[in-house]
């Protein structure tokens, strides 16, 4: 089943175990979502925790469109825009569709490095700016839902506030995590 806008329309929460196992192609070109991160619009580690600005305007927008902005001015990240100033960052996907695409992109042809990470994962997918506003119901992205996948709850990496809430989700034991995530199950 695709999943469409209305999908993103409520709690990141809700929304950001969610996508563990969805299936995400841009431009014919993807793989199973393993790993997520949410942000929240009342977290100090949120772009938009400080209100609006030209950077984190998408995350202000409508839910269900795609929120792209440059990291530390060298990886581009894809995050999923839910209610109004929260989103998913998407982390990693296991490369299904594509692969020789994706290898072509990142330099390698190594399954576990084409979309372990935020960075690798935008540079497999050919992702940038350009991207960012758009429609995830609406080429080039393809959204479809997950099927029965069990989930791992481990606390975000590579942030310094709000580091310690557990808001990272990710497939248990997958080997395309960007980093292993302790076995917890989700309740």
């Amino acid at each position: 089943m695709k999943l469409r806008r209305s999908f993103f329309a409520r709690s990141v929460h809700e929304v950001a175990p969610e996508l563990v196992g969805a299936t995400l192609l841009v431009d014919g070109v993807g793989g199973k979502i393993v790993e997520v991160e949410a942000y929240d619009h009342e977290d100090p580690a949120a772009h938009t925790y400080g209100g609006p600005t030209a950077r984190n305007a998408s995350m202000f927008g409508p839910p269900g469109h795609a929120y792209v902005y440059r990291s530390y001015g060298v990886h581009w990240c894809l995050n999923f825009v839910c209610e109004t100033g929260s989103a998913a960052l998407i982390r990693a996907l296991q490369p299904i569709v594509g692969t020789e695409t994706m290898a072509a992109r990142r330099g390698t042809t190594e399954p576990r490095l084409l979309a372990a990470g935020p960075g690798r994962l935008t540079q497999a997918l050919g992702l940038t700016g350009e991207h960012d506003g758009l429609p995830l119901d609406r080429p080039p992205f393809e959204l479809y839902a997950a099927g029965v996948t069990k989930i791992a709850v481990g606390t975000r990496i590579g942030i310094t506030k709000a580091a310690e809430v557990p808001w990272r989700y990710g497939e248990a034991g997958s080997p395309y995590l960007s980093r292993p995530i302790s076995p917890r199950p989700r309740s």
